[in-house]
């Protein structure tokens, strides 16, 4: 009976079975570590790039704008300054544009007792008689006074000199008034009197007559 001895075959077949599985892995490796380098090259390194360039896009953008800040820093004392410059040009405007005659001067009255009408002012003067911080509390106007309040009876004009006349139910109403007065271009000098208190002879109620004088800025 003859014998063969496998054990060598076995043990050969197992080193090959042992090296493919070697050389299949070392494949596997190397296609990976391709495969990131393909990633890499293809997406990643793109995107990187793309940061950098976004990044230095972003300096250089800051680098304007801190520039362009240097230069405006300025610029809210050259803005106050030119419009300071129209508001007086245009306070300069409209006081050479109140040529004052006696249509003018009547038409202002008539504006002074129109409830919620102002008189034509100065830019200063509207800051004096507004309810800012830095208004007048002399000078400032009640904005609820009702003209209606007051009649006038007689005005006259002798030579730049003016007199005014008229009733009012509360010395307030003549305060008002005059406030007005002094306020507006067309008048100067206001100086309120009022006179004793009366009674009217068909109703009985009671009112002031005043006088008001001054001088028409003609």
């Amino acid at each position: 009976m003859i014998k063969v001895n496998l054990l060598p075959q076995k043990r050969a077949k197992r080193a090959q079975v042992s090296e493919g599985g070697q050389r299949e892995m070392a494949i596997g490796i190397a296609a990976l570590v391709g495969l990131a380098a393909i990633t890499f090259f293809a997406f990643d390194q793109p995107k990187r790039s793309k940061l950098h360039d976004l990044r230095a896009a972003n300096q250089a953008l800051q680098g304007e704008i801190s520039a362009k800040n240097a230069q405006l820093v300025d610029y809210p004392k050259l803005k106050l300054a030119a419009d300071d410059a129209r508001e007086r040009e245009r306070s300069i405007s409209r006081l050479l544009a109140a040529k004052v005659v006696p249509a003018n001067v009547l038409h202002e009255l008539g504006e002074i007792l129109t409830f919620g009408h102002l008189p034509r002012m100065t830019a200063e003067m509207t800051v004096r008689t507004g309810n800012s911080k830095l208004s007048d509390p002399n000078r400032r106007f009640d904005l609820a006074w009702d003209p209606n309040h007051v009649w006038l009876t007689a005005f006259t004009d002798t030579g730049g000199k003016f007199k005014l006349e008229g009733g009012a139910q509360a010395e307030n109403d003549i305060t008002q008034l005059s406030k007005r007065l002094q306020a507006s271009v067309y008048f100067d000098d206001i100086s309120p009197s009022m006179e004793q208190r009366v009674a009217d002879k068909d109703t009985g109620a009671a009112y002031y007559n005043f006088t008001i004088t001054g001088k028409v800025a003609y």
